[in-house]
């Protein structure tokens, strides 16, 4: 199993996704004219503007907080380490270019959302079949991305959750399971409104309390910071650890880590965009590219900084396997930390070096509780919203071969507020992502990472071709919001004014 399972991985994650995923984030930084960085301030400003006009849906910054608990889990944590174990520094500062890829895909999955039963809805499914006519490969993203978000995600996040609480506090992994697993079921049968509520609470209070951690560690030792900025910047131009290898194995792991850590060109961001209300599709798009720096550039950086500060790393050289078993070299060891996966230890480590290794593995295990149980709660949210679009797109198919039942449909619309069958449909995911989560705690981290990388591949490629081939209607969108704004209006969507079909919501406003 394990054979086939590496297999279909190294099929997903081949060279030509990894070119794709870096050349397709500079194209829309280009195509944006780096509107990350040109409209950072008003990112900022953004965060807590919503349509007032609008009652459905949630606000801006419950839905930069649900991205955001997308985006920071054990991706940055567990997957930095692990980027510069294989990467080296420069992992991270490539994952930069994410902020435009989130900014095109949350723009279009706004242009595309759709009004249902009293919340909206949308992300790469909806915006593959509205935007690009396309309803089987919409439909195909929409059972990717149910699986992958209900059932192969949610067990990485918990797998490093038990991990690292087993080796804080001495608890078994499948007691933390347990415990996750209820805490879960808890938030989200309470649906997106519960799980909005819990996440703009607790990931932005977890991400500056570990980030204000990291600046304590980095303050102690001053003296190196400067030089670990130079690692980091030589390593993203290729001068060091990455160099001549833009499209193998190294930068590989760098751009897998960087997906997984803050989800651009992934197509989960852009289900939870899709949820907020706004006048205008760029103002999410932003909101969300913004969500990117904080991920990447804030709890990421920290983490790397506070790894490479304390030296508290391996950077692997090559794997030689021999009749022995596989024998390692190094370009940079620490003969403290482990020789296998990197995981959660380098950056326990790294805190450990100042508070004491005890205090600085509960200190991680915590940080990493909360963050991972906050990304599982926006993975179930984008397994649902899937599981909708896939659940309500099969009964246009019964309308239209049986228009006679569209009666019996109705009645029970009426009487259970929306459709039993969907209600039932969601239920059964709610029990599927409980159990995944808690089976997550029982897996070993390596084959857990793989399944969740063959998740996270299969839905990138799919939506890094779609928001390519639908670009230039974020483009077109981009310069309708900045024309309003130089006008002194508060920008007004009009997808017949930049000639985008299939805006459904927006055109019946």
């Amino acid at each position: 199993m394990e054979q086939i399972i590496q297999t279909v991985y190294n099929w997903v994650w081949s060279p030509a996704l990894v070119a794709i995923c870096l050349l397709a984030g500079l194209y829309f930084s280009i195509g944006t004219r780096f509107v990350q960085v040109r409209r950072f301030r008003e990112m900022a400003r953004l965060l807590f503007s919503t349509d007032k006009t609008q009652k459905t849906g949630i606000t801006s910054f419950q839905a930069f907080s649900m991205a955001l608990s997308g985006r920071v889990g054990t991706g940055n944590i567990v997957g930095v380490a692990t980027a510069i174990g294989f990467g080296g520094p420069g992992a991270i500062i490539i994952a930069f270019f994410g902020a435009g890829s989130a900014f095109v895909e949350a723009t279009l999955a706004q242009v595309f959302k759709e009004d249902h039963n009293g919340q909206f809805r949308g992300g790469p499914a909806y915006y593959i079949e509205n935007g690009l006519r396309s309803p089987f490969f919409g439909a195909f993203f929409a059972v990717l991305a149910a699986l992958a978000c209900g059932v192969f995600l949610p067990p990485v996040q918990c797998n490093g959750i038990a991990l690292s609480c087993s080796r804080a506090f001495g608890v078994a992994p499948w007691v933390i399971g347990v415990v996750v697993a209820v805490l879960i079921a808890l938030v989200i049968i309470g649906g997106v409104k519960r799980i909005a509520n819990v996440a703009q609470i607790v990931a932005p209070v977890m991400a500056v309390i570990y980030i204000l951690l990291s600046i304590v560690v980095l303050v102690i030792n001053y003296r190196i910071v400067p030089d670990v900025f130079l690692q980091m910047l030589r390593g993203a131009v290729g001068l060091n650890e990455v160099g001549g290898a833009l499209i193998g194995s190294t930068i590989a792991w760098g751009v897998k880590r960087g997906i997984y850590s803050n989800e651009a060109g992934q197509g989960t961001g852009p289900i939870v965009a899709a949820a907020a209300k706004v006048s205008h599709p760029v103002k999410q798009g932003l909101v969300q590219a913004f969500s990117v720096y904080i991920d990447t550039l804030l709890v990421c950086t920290a983490t790397a900084m506070m790894i490479l500060a304390c030296r508290t790393y391996n950077i692997v050289d090559t794997v030689e396997q021999t009749a022995s078993g596989a024998v390692v070299t190094y370009l940079q060891q620490n003969p403290d930390a482990p020789l296998g996966e990197p995981g959660v230890f380098y950056t326990t480590g790294a805190l450990g070096t100042v508070v004491g290794q005890r205090t600085g593995d509960m200190i991680i295990s915590i940080a990493l509780f909360f963050f991972a149980f906050t990304t599982i709660m926006a993975y179930y949210y984008y397994a649902e919203t899937n599981l909708v679009y896939i659940f309500n797109r099969w009964r246009r198919r019964i309308f239209k071969k049986h228009p006679e039942k569209l009666d019996e449909l109705e009645r029970a619309d009426m009487h259970f507020g929306d459709n039993r069958g969907e209600k039932i449909v969601i239920w059964i995911l709610r029990i599927g992502t409980i159990s995944a989560v808690f089976l997550g705690s029982l897996v070993g981290s390596g084959l857990v990472w793989t399944i969740g990388d063959i998740g996270v591949g299969a839905m990138a490629w799919i939506n890094i071709i779609a928001i390519l081939l639908l670009s230039r209607k974020a483009f077109k969108a981009l310069r309708s919001y900045e024309r309003q704004k130089k006008e002194g209006k508060d920008p007004m969507f009009d997808p017949k004014e930049i000639g985008v079909e299939g805006a459904d919501f927006w055109e019946s406003r």
